[in-house]
């Protein structure tokens, strides 16, 4: 039984009027774990406790993590999670709550990533859970497009955010399997953590030196090759955004709809609070709000206070 839930699909009237199309939102923060993450998690998971795994480990920026550490409280096996010292207390200190350790390593995910897979390969029996770069994991995420395709109109766009690249793959197999794969999709990244935009830019993977926006959750210093290789099949646009526009959208999220979400998902919905590269034929356009668990309420308004 799949670990995650069914969420809804919500029409903005905020953004529908602000943008001048009529905007759909795919509700992925209201999974058990706070984010989209589970759905894809959630099922390499289950896989490999079914095939006897005795622990998970997973290097992640905080989201995850979490999911990581959810299933395996619900599949009852232990959870290690490796983050960067980037990642927020919130995360942290969620992350722990559900009984998973928390291992404290490097500068990037980068560095966890490696420390992950030297423990995975010295300890018998455990399962290294990568956050973004599994295809069974995009087929879990792919879900998401599998319910918006019964709830709602075929989209003319769709926008998300870009990370490592699992949550794009994901989305475009669904949207693939659901006959949606003329609809361009708006990847979207954060000035200092583009570097899928740089890889599109170079048509080959590019490693960023260092990870230095805010929304720490897409700090994965290079994507997965097959985020790449997706955009030469599909229609895939870039939009690159200031850490400010993310936080701004974050909110005015807050203000219209009551929700708290990340940075690295405000961006998302920054591309239809303000300019975007959106072609002006996508009337009807589906966002992704992917959620995330490293913020509160304070670390929002601190942020706001920021100057970027």
């Amino acid at each position: 039984m799949p670990l995650h839930i069914g969420t809804p699909l919500l029409e903005s009237v905020p953004l529908s009027k602000v943008s001048g199309r009529r905007v759909f939102l795919k509700m992925e923060n209201m999974q058990p774990a706070g984010s989209f993450k589970l759905r894809g998690i959630g099922k390499v998971c289950e896989e490999a406790a079914g095939r006897g795994a005795a622990k998970f480990i997973c290097p992640s920026g905080g989201n995850a993590g979490y999911a990581a550490a959810w299933a395996g409280r619900e599949l009852g096996v232990p959870v290690s999670v490796i983050v960067p010292v980037t990642t927020s207390e919130e995360a942290k200190n969620a992350i722990t709550a559900l009984g998973a350790s928390v291992t404290v390593t490097g500068e990037s995910w980068k560095d966890s990533n490696d420390a992950a897979l030297e423990m995975a390969a010295s300890e018998a029996g455990a399962r290294y859970i990568h956050p973004f770069d599994d295809p069974l994991m995009w087929d879990g995420h792919g879900t998401m497009i599998d319910e918006a395709a019964k709830q709602g109109p075929k989209p003319d766009a769709v926008v998300l955010s870009v990370g490592g690249g699992g949550l794009l793959c994901g989305v475009a197999a669904g949207m693939d399997r659901n006959g949606w794969g003329d609809a361009p999709i708006l990847a979207c990244e954060t000035e200092g953590a583009a570097s899928y935009a740089a890889a599109l830019a170079a048509g080959e993977i590019v490693e960023l030196e260092a990870i230095t926006s805010v929304a720490t959750s897409l700090g994965a210093r290079s994507v997965a090759r097959g985020a790449l290789e997706l955009a030469g099949r599909r229609p895939v646009i870039s939009f690159v955004a200031p850490d400010g526009a993310a936080v701004s959208a974050c909110s005015r999220f807050l203000d219209d709809h009551r929700v708290l979400v990340e940075p690295a998902c405000g961006i998302s919905l920054a591309a239809l609070y303000g300019e975007s590269t959106l072609p002006e034929s996508a009337r009807t356009v589906l966002v992704i709000v992917c959620g995330g668990i490293g913020i509160s309420s304070r670390k929002l308004r601190e942020l706001e206070k920021t100057k970027f």
